[in-house]
């Protein structure tokens, strides 16, 4: 029998560094651009869903980005300026023309361009539409973003701290009930503070859309996951220390965008999304 000292089996927190650093820049960036607005926000909209859609080519393709790619990158990275300047149909004028130019390119990857270029496109055009023109926008951004990735954080945290029993096993190992549990009532508390600090409207209001943008957020994240489940891939790319790529990083906006954009935009109409989430 061997009197060796077991090894711990605790947690691994190795990651934890660069995902630390890596989340701290974006989060000033992306606060920096979301407070100045304008040029530079629909700008920086753009950088990010070329970066996306780029890593979507050659996710779906699988090999690297060829010439065509980097032509539908390029109409990618218009439609958030489209929507800025001109609103959703100019946006979604071009993301049509970036099917007809998809569907030139061959048929063999065809659905899953197209579906690429529209559903990112409507996170797009939802995010410059969340952000708006005003101090509505602003606050928005900010329950959004910060639901959203306080969300991210507590499943992170408590889901490796804790364990459990796995969330989705078959999409993502890594991801536990626990954690689930923990990014919801975490994010749902950030929401739900913020809410209060930035809005007369009803704090009950003010939990309810925090917890199911919370959820919406865990469903984009599950959902990207089955997407490079059936790539077989594990990152969407290497640019972000400890996350991989931009799809990686910011899996969870996807469908917390829509969720907050469809809320604003049922409530008050188009030209109002930012008061339409916020004011009751």
């Amino acid at each position: 029998m061997s009197d060796a000292t077991p090894q711990s089996s605790g947690p691994n927190w190795s990651d934890l560094g660069p995902r630390l650093g890596s989340a701290a820049v974006l989060l000033a960036v992306a606060m920096f651009a979301v407070w100045v607005n304008g040029p530079l926000f629909a700008i920086a909209v753009s950088i990010v869903f070329a970066g996306i859609y780029r890593e979507w080519e050659v996710m779906v393709r699988t090999r690297p980005l060829s010439s065509f790619g980097y032509v539908l990158t390029g109409i990618m990275t218009l439609v958030p300026i489209a929507a800025m300047i001109g609103g959703s149909g100019p946006a979604w004028l071009i993301v049509g023309f970036g099917i007809v130019v998809a569907a030139f390119f061959g048929l063999e990857h065809l659905m899953w361009r197209a579906f690429g270029l529209i559903f990112l496109s409507a996170v797009a055009i939802s995010i410059v539409a969340i952000r708006g023109d005003g101090s509505p926008g602003f606050a928005a951004c900010f329950f959004l973003g910060s639901t959203v990735w306080m969300t991210d954080t507590g499943a992170f945290f408590v889901g490796r701290q804790m364990g459990g029993a796995k969330l989705s096993p078959g999409i993502s190992p890594g991801k536990t009930w626990t954690g689930a549990f923990g990014g919801l009532i975490v994010g749902t508390l950030t929401g739900l503070l913020f809410w209060i600090w930035m809005t007369p409207s009803p704090w009950w209001i003010g939990a309810l859309i925090a917890a199911a943008t919370s959820v919406a957020g865990q469903l984009g994240d599950l959902s990207e996951s089955a997407v490079k489940r059936r790539f077989r891939v594990k990152d969407s790319g290497d640019l972000i220390p400890g996350h991989g790529g931009f799809m990686d990083r910011l899996d969870s906006l996807t469908f917390g965008a829509l969720f907050v954009f469809v809320v604003g935009y049922l409530h008050m109409g188009p030209d109002m999304v930012p008061a339409g989430l916020l004011h009751w």
